[in-house]
């Protein structure tokens, strides 16, 4: 799988091994702050952990599937961003993130998005497109908003994050809705 190449500061590389330090390093220092949001923090407790996740998404990574991108700002792992759930029979695929605290504010998710969204509209030929939030992240909140994707409604107690159980925000976005502007 090819990298995308966002803009001059912002690269997304498929996860491969390389990365594996990066992304644990991250995890562990920032622990307290995204394991508000992300569920699978409580259970990345050693870099075998990340070391499992990364050769498990390799193996996704072959075409329109469950692709995971490291994303890289000004040559440093920022957060990763990746396809979930795709369903290539019904042309349909959800996009997850997440970013390190430091690397935040700088629109990188945004525009990292954005080309993703290009990539599964125009290069494999998606119908649609979904980011699932929760309810209380603001911040990544915005970015679907910010991309004129659709709020769709609220699915109750769908995940379960350290502090409990959490419900989600669905949002969709259509091709035929999708302006590259």
């Amino acid at each position: 799988m090819a990298r995308l190449i966002v803009n001059e500061d912002i690269i997304l590389a498929p996860v491969s091994m390389e990365d594996v330090e990066d992304i644990f390093s991250t995890i562990d220092r920032e622990r307290k702050y995204l394991g508000r949001w992300l569920p699978f923090v409580d259970f990345t407790m050693e870099i075998s952990d990340t070391r499992r996740f990364v050769e498990t998404a390799m193996v996704a990574s072959t075409g329109p599937a469950d692709i995971v991108y490291a994303i890289r700002f000004q040559g440093r792992f920022a957060g990763l961003i990746g396809y979930k759930f795709t369903d290539t029979a019904n042309r349909k695929t959800e996009i997850g993130y997440w970013i390190s605290e430091r690397f935040q504010g700088k629109g990188i998710i945004t525009r990292s998005v954005r080309a993703m969204i290009h990539q599964a509209f125009h290069c494999w030929n998606f119908h649609r497109i979904q980011i699932n939030v929760a309810t209380g992240n603001q911040r990544s909140k915005r970015i679907p908003k910010k991309l004129n994707f659709t709020f769709e409604g609220i699915a109750r107690d769908a995940e379960l994050l350290s502090s409990g159980f959490n419900d989600i925000e669905m949002y969709s976005l259509l091709k035929s809705e999708w302006n590259e502007g």
